[in-house]
């Protein structure tokens, strides 16, 4: 039987990479759906998931009160509360605040609302962890 290449990789690593990557993908979602059915139970209201633009993605945007808050969904499995700046770099931080930018003007209602960058750590199917204002847009300047 034939080997089928594609530019230097192998075509069954290829498949089982997608597999892999399709896997963590759907567990995303699980995850990012398990979060905003806790944030409503505990009085929040989601907005939008996965609000995306050019410059990135927003997992949920969620109010409640007087707060407009931008929520990054992590599994717990993969990371502590103590690796959170490394794993939501100053990169990614950025690519959410401007997300949140555009997200504001669209929503011009949302614009006299107290901001705020939240993280959700989520483990075998339960929220463990909400970090509220886990990062702010002048972070680090």
């Amino acid at each position: 039987m034939a080997r089928i290449k594609y530019k230097n990789a192998d075509l069954d690593t290829m498949l089982m990479s997608k597999a892999e990557g399709d896997k963590w993908k759907r567990k995303g979602r699980e995850e990012e759906i398990m979060a905003g059915r806790y944030l409503e139970s505990i009085g929040w209201n989601v907005l939008a998931r996965n609000f995306r633009s050019r410059r990135g993605e927003i997992d949920i945007v969620a109010t409640r009160d007087n707060i407009l808050s931008f929520i990054e969904v992590k599994s717990a499995n993969q990371i502590t509360e103590r690796d959170l700046e490394h794993v939501i770099g100053a990169k990614k931080r950025n690519s959410i605040i401007e997300t949140s930018k555009l997200f504001l003007v669209i929503n011009r209602k949302y614009k006299q609302y107290r901001i705020r960058y939240d993280v959700m750590l989520i483990q075998e199917s339960a929220c463990l962890r909400h970090i509220e204002g886990a990062f702010a847009e002048h972070d680090g300047e």
